[in-house]
Formats: C-alpha cells, sequence, structure tokens
C-alpha cells in the first residue's frame, strides 16, 4: 500500500484552487511535503464556504486513534468511512509528484547487510502534478486526511497487486469535491496505466558498498 510519496510544487492555482491557504503553513524543519511519509504532513486541495483552496494536514485521517496510521482507504460503503466520503465538506484531493510501492522480491545490495525491498516510483507522464481522492476529518492532533485506493493498473499490479491510489482526471476533481456519494464511487477505477511511467527500484535508505567486507 502506497505508505510514501512526494510533492515538489508549493502552493500555486492547481485543480481550480486558489494559491492561498485555509490555516497557517508549519514553520518547523519536520514539515517536509516532499517526501510525505505517513503522520507526516502534506498540502490538500478542498473546498470551505463556496473556495477552493489549501491546507495543511497530517496523513492519518484518525490521528493517531489506531494502531497504526490509516493513510489509505478503499471501503468507501463502510459506516466509519462512507460518513466521510458522502460528504463533499470532508472530502479532498491530494496534489502529489509522484507516489511509491515496494517491490515484492528483496534485493541484495552486497554490503554485508540483509535483503532489502526496493522503492517503485510511479508519476503521470503529461500531469507533472496529478490529483489523488481523498478524504479528512478534524481531530485531537488537528486535521488527517486519507488517500482513496482502488484496483491496480497493469503497470502498478506486478508490483502491488492489491491496490493502487485513486488518481483523478483532471476533469474528474469537481465531481470528488462536489458530486453525491453514488458519482464519486463511480470514479473509483484504476488510472490509466498507458499514461503513466515507473523508474526504480532504488534504495534510498542505505548505501551499498562497492564490494562485500572479506
Amino acid at each position: 500500500m502506497c505508505n510514501r510519496a512526494r510533492l515538489k510544487n508549493e502552493p500555486e492555482t492547481l485543480f481550480g484552487s486558489a494559491p492561498k491557504l485555509f490555516s497557517p503553513r508549519p514553520r518547523d524543519n519536520r514539515f517536509n511535503p516532499q517526501e510525505l511519509r505517513p503522520k507526516g504532513r502534506c498540502y490538500v486541495i478542498r473546498e470551505q464556504a463556496g473556495q477552493r483552496a489549501w491546507d495543511v494536514m497530517t496523513w492519518d485521517v484518525l490521528g493517531g486513534k489506531a494502531p497504526w496510521p490509516m493513510t489509505n482507504v478503499r471501503k468507501l460503503g463502510l459506516p466509519q468511512w462512507r460518513r466521510l466520503a458522502e460528504n463533499p465538506s470532508n472530502r479532498c484531493i491530494v496534489p502529489l509528484t509522484e507516489f511509491c510501492e515496494f517491490t515484492p522480491d528483496k534485493y541484495d545490495l552486497k554490503d554485508g547487510k540483509p535483503l532489502l525491498k526496493g522503492e517503485m516510483w510511479f508519476s503521470v507522464a503529461d500531469q507533472p502534478v496529478f490529483a489523488v481522492a481523498g478524504f479528512w476529518q478534524a481531530n485531537e492532533e488537528g486535521s488527517g486526511f486519507a488517500m482513496v485506493t482502488c484496483d491496480a493498473n497493469e503497470l502498478v499490479e506486478p508490483i502491488h497487486p492489491k491496490a493502487m491510489v485513486m488518481i483523478l482526471d483532471p476533469d474528474d476533481v469537481d465531481i470528488w469535491l462536489r458530486g453525491s456519494f453514488d458519482e464519486i464511487r463511480l470514479l473509483q477505477r484504476p488510472f490509466e496505466a498507458e499514461k503513466m511511467t515507473m523508474h526504480g527500484p532504488v534504495f534510498p535508505t542505505r548505501k551499498p558498498a562497492t564490494s562485500l567486507p572479506s
């Protein structure tokens, strides 16, 4: 499941949004949307009082109320998720530059350490920033969001067969943010594989040695 993602852009006019923030931008050095991980904070786009703009939220829609961060949700019909998903004011889109899935197999990096899974990074070829469907809610820690997932397409499936993030066509962003529950459920489908690119595996967490120790 996607638990790594990146956004290289600061707030700007994207997907009909105004380049403003509903809440102040965090000033601490732990806020790094360019390397998004669970419990990290990222920009999202949502609507409030008829205005579409940016906000900063934590990637955990339950705000620490579960044993692990709730970053991805697929079954929108479950009562706890339907309550959020059917309310347009609780929907958002998560602008991303790329997202990651880990390889099913582990690799020997020839550094004398245990085998390691690699990162495969996916992006949309003609969209430097693409929109992922999400929803959010306020909690004791502030506001948290989750990305919606769907069936994996032909590109993602060999790496992560269970699911992929739900990438929206630009023309479908308005439907996701404003449509009925039945309308948004129709959008929960794999993005076209031929419009995506993939690179990897990469291993940024560990630098391999040039040779095994003797």
